[in-house]
């Protein structure tokens, strides 16, 4: 009777623990299928950013600013180099002509951040200096600091028609390189110096990326 109990308890302790057994696998089981959706869901997420190649400039970016304590404007360097090239080729902050050179001279990135933050920091200190708004200062990132001293004589508040203004006075000045190439349909026709809605676009993806806009920029 003995010897019978004996083997009866050993077969409930192995049924017992290879019951727990099988709980425990369902369970791991289980929540591995609850992580997989969301492990596929953050790297669509990432996949889907369109801001994904000039965010990886972001440490560059960062530390190029840093240079000029102007690292707080990490996220606008961002925006303008995505408003630029989408953070692609090899000059992405499209810097080569802030430097006197035709366009995409400069074949390195890291070359083309330095350069564009050199811009910017020449168009935030002068625009400061002239006591212009934020939204003057980006849109002088496409259309040069010359920008910063018209808007500075018409109220110091940069609006799109100041930029079409501005944008017409450089086309009278060459209407034969600034014509947006003969195309009568592209968008900024007649205004074809630089891009009178840059501003606007910049400020969106800023406001995209950060769900905030810096201090001095106005919807």
């Amino acid at each position: 009777m003995k010897k019978r109990r004996r083997k009866r308890k050993k077969r409930n302790n192995k049924t017992i623990f290879f019951l727990l057994f099988i709980l425990c696998f369902v369970f791991i089981m289980v929540e591995y299928v609850k992580q997989v959706p969301l492990k596929e869901e953050s790297s669509s997420i990432i996949s889907n950013d369109p801001y994904r190649d000039a965010k990886k400039y972001r440490p560059l970016i960062h530390d190029e600013l840093e240079k000029h304590q102007l690292e707080q404007y990490t996220t606008v360097l961002i925006a303008l180099m995505h408003q630029e090239s989408k953070g692609k080729g090899l000059d992405p902050m499209q810097a080569s002509e802030s430097a006197g050179l035709a366009r995409n001279t400069i074949k390195d990135p890291e070359q083309s951040i330095k350069q564009g933050v050199k811009h910017f920091q020449q168009a935030v200190a002068y625009g400061n200096q002239k006591k212009v708004d934020f939204p003057t200062i980006i849109q002088a990132y496409n259309m040069g600091i010359g920008y910063v001293d018209y808007v500075a004589q018409n109220g110091g508040k940069h609006n799109e028609d100041l930029a079409k203004k501005f944008s017409l006075m450089q086309v009278n000045k060459k209407p034969t390189i600034y014509n947006c190439r003969g195309d009568k349909n592209n968008f900024r026709y007649p205004y074809c110096y630089g891009d009178f809605t840059y501003s606007e676009k910049v400020t969106k993806n800023i406001e995209s990326m950060s769900g905030t806009v810096p201090v001095g920029i106005t919807k």
